[in-house]
């Protein structure tokens, strides 16, 4: 995994001349302005603080409506609750594709083109099934007895659910707030449905433009490749382990 990446950073320190004469050996003379220029030019910080905006968006707004529904879904007893558990989950055989045409419409009729909230609510609700069925799963491990002292200590549901279950459930709450981030962070399709204005233009648009202005400079494409793969990399390899201890905890008793 780690030799591609090398490769390219690697490459990124090369003049396109030289990445066609020596293609896998270290560079002869380290061609930093490959980076300083993308590094220096802010319109690669702006498509980083709108990927930033829509990703934190998307995760703050999907966290918070998987952990409401979840709540419900494990802990309360109503008529067709399997029915509508059943209909999210459902939601995973959903390809987005084939929403493109009426989202885009749906989108257009609500003024929402060119505009964060385009990218964010869709996000979010694409999000929810998966995120619904982690943090159910989890709610469901919390023992009865908890939720029995809080309420004899005159605690409501809603304050059993953000006093006691919320604390508790950190570790899920954490895992669907990586996957969130990560997969808002790495949508390409949608926000290039939606965003026809360069100023909100996400990163993987970004790559994508930038190949196509410099497609004959082989070099810079990858130096630009290299940057873009850093902030997602830098912020899985913190949260690495929140992730992981998130998707086993519950998985055993005892």
């Amino acid at each position: 995994m780690a030799v591609p990446l090398l490769y390219a950073a690697l490459s990124g320190f090369k003049s396109t001349d030289e990445l066609s004469r020596n293609p896998v050996g270290l560079p002869e003379s380290w061609v930093t302005s490959n980076y300083t220029q993308i590094l220096g030019s802010g319109d690669f910080w702006r498509l980083i603080g709108n990927s930033t905006l829509i990703a934190v968006g998307t995760t703050v707004l999907v966290v918070a409506v998987s952990a409401l529904s979840a709540f419900s879904f494990a802990r309360f007893a109503f008529r067709g609750r399997e029915v509508l558990f059943t209909l999210f989950t459902m939601g995973l055989m959903f390809p987005f594709a084939v929403a493109a045409l009426p989202l885009f419409l749906l989108l257009r009729s609500l003024g929402l083109l060119d505009n964060p909230l385009g990218v964010i609510l869709p996000q979010a609700a694409f999000g929810l099934p998966m995120t619904i069925i982690i943090l159910r799963g989890f709610f469901r491990q919390i023992p009865g007895e908890l939720e029995e002292a809080a309420t004899l200590d005159g605690c409501s549901s809603f304050g059993f659910f953000w006093r006691v279950l919320l604390p508790m459930a950190r570790p899920a709450l954490g895992t669907v707030s990586v996957l969130a981030v990560v997969t808002s962070w790495n949508n390409f399709f949608l926000p290039l449905l939606v965003f026809t204005d360069a100023q909100w233009w996400t990163l993987p648009i970004g790559v994508q433009q930038f190949q196509g202005q410099y497609s004959a400079q082989y070099a810079k494409v990858f130096a630009y490749l290299v940057l873009a793969m850093v902030p997602a990399l830098a912020f899985y390899s913190v949260a690495e382990r929140q992730l992981v201890g998130g998707l086993t905890a519950g998985a055993t008793k005892g």
